[in-house]
């Protein structure tokens, strides 16, 4: 039952804090990119070596390990907003204090190919479930971190905030 999304969510569908992730992805099947964006991400992350994956560009910043893990655990937050919107439920959800989320992960403890393995597995899964959204399913709107979201713009935040991730990475990180 897939039904492309190529239009991009206007401005009112997501808080103005998101406008910085949703305007970095491009024109497209918003499913496509996400699958596209996949195969890039891990291209990316297996060619860098377990040597490098505790880096930090600078004191006080995330290793490389850290912001894989925080881009699999936002994606997870944004696809579960997407579950619960798309299903109907109009209960209001919280916000997530994602420093707290990559202290508790211990990403540490993990090899660079094991967070790679578990992007790709979380990805899979959203681009999965986005897959199976009717056109009047992507229109949903819900309330999270105390603002409107569409189901459609998740996935578009979803994108952008990987895309995000990965330009810090390769500016700052892998440069």
């Amino acid at each position: 039952m897939s039904t492309a999304v190529e239009l991009r969510p206007s401005s009112n569908e997501y808080a103005p804090y998101y406008d910085k992730y949703v305007t970095r992805v491009g024109a497209g099947d918003i499913v496509a990119i996400l699958h596209e964006q996949l195969e890039i991400t891990l291209e990316l992350l297996r060619s860098i070596p377990e040597s490098k994956a505790d880096f930090r560009y600078a004191e006080g910043k995330w290793s490389i390990k850290e912001i894989v893990g925080h881009i699999t655990d936002a994606e997870r937050v944004f696809s579960h907003r997407a579950f619960r919107f798309g299903r109907g439920d109009k209960t209001p959800l919280p916000t997530f204090d994602h420093d707290s989320y990559v202290v508790e992960g211990k990403f540490e403890l993990l090899s660079l190919s094991e967070l790679a393995n578990e992007f790709e597995e979380v990805r899979r899964a959203t681009i999965s479930l986005l897959s199976h959204f009717s056109a009047e399913t992507w229109n949903r709107i819900g309330t999270a971190s105390d603002a409107e979201v569409s189901v459609r713009a998740l996935a578009y935040i979803t994108a952008g905030h990987e895309l995000h991730h990965v330009d810090i990475l390769r500016e700052r990180y892998l440069s």
